[in-house]
Formats: structure tokens, C-alpha cells, sequence
């Protein structure tokens, strides 16, 4: 089994309901455990800013699937939740992103672990920080969100700003 982190994100319709389908629909994977999930955080969009606000979260999960079968899994999970093809950084019903897979790096057409752009991404760090164990990793994240600063907002949802 590898310890796997998945991104969720969504801005159409339910968000939140979006968001508990995608990870319990990740939990139902043979050989897929999901361990943590952060809280829910209301974010703006990145790109198009005419767009509903996204709520993100992410999940720690134990994997017995190769990151690319898990990749495809999570790819079918979007469909089956409503996710039709749009333009890059559009509106979305559910996204569902293999953030880290291990300690794997992996660079092919399809896939890239870590996500190529995990470290500049707050509405990612913040939620991964929520996950993760303590340890190299977890200060590794908490330097980059100190150098990001606070120039990406983000509330946990519902309501509280989170600086």
C-alpha cells in the first residue's frame, strides 16, 4: 500500500455534496483506504475569475493501485459526478488531482508526482498541512505557505477566514 494525497475541488452546484461523493466513491476503490480528509476551504478561482468561488479539500488515502490506475479511477470518479470536458481552469462540477503517490516522481504525457503545481498553490498547501503527519514533509509545506504568503485567500467553509 502507498500513502497517496488527492486534491478535490469544485465550483457547480453542490460543492460540498460534490466533494463527499468524490471521496466516498475514492473509498469504495479496491484496494483504496481513504485515511484523512481536511477541511473544506472556499477559495477563488484560479484563471477565469468570472466563476463561482471553488471549495477544495484534500484526502490522505492508503493505495494498493499504481499511480496511473489510480489517476484513470479518479478520472472516471469526475464523470460519473457530471464532469464534462471545459476550458483549462473552468468551472467544474468535481476535479480530483494525484497530488503525491509516495515518494514516487513521475513525469509522463499523462501524469506528473508530484502535482506540477503542488508548491505554488495555497488552496492546495493549506489543506495538504491539514492531512499530513508531522514530520520533513509537513515543514516543508508550512515554509512554502510562509513564502507564499497570504496572497491567495482562502476560508475554511463555512465562513472563517484562514489567514
Amino acid at each position: 500500500m502507498t500513502e497517496t494525497y488527492l486534491g478535490l475541488g469544485s465550483n457547480l452546484g453542490d460543492r460540498a455534496a460534490n466533494l463527499w461523493e468524490a471521496s466516498r466513491l475514492l473509498s469504495l476503490l479496491p484496494g483504496c483506504r481513504v485515511e484523512r480528509i481536511s477541511r473544506l476551504y472556499e477559495t477563488a478561482p484560479v484563471g477565469p475569475r468570472d466563476q463561482p468561488w471553488f471549495l477544495n479539500a484534500v484526502l490522505r488515502a492508503e493505495s494498493g493501485l499504481s499511480a496511473h490506475d489510480l489517476l484513470a479511477a479518479a478520472k472516471r470518479i469526475e464523470q460519473d459526478l457530471g464532469r464534462t470536458p471545459s476550458e483549462r481552469w473552468g468551472p467544474r462540477v468535481v476535479d480530483i488531482d494525484l497530488l503525491l503517490y509516495g515518494d514516487a516522481v513521475i513525469a509522463t504525457h499523462d501524469l506528473v508526482v508530484p502535482h506540477p503545481e503542488l508548491w505554488n498553490r495555497r488552496f492546495v498547501l493549506v489543506p495538504l498541512l491539514d492531512v499530513l503527519p508531522a514530520g520533513p514533509l509537513a515543514d516543508r509545506v508550512r515554509k512554502r505557505l510562509d513564502a507564499l504568503g497570504a496572497d491567495q485567500e482562502l476560508r475554511i467553509w463555512p465562513g472563517e477566514h484562514e489567514a
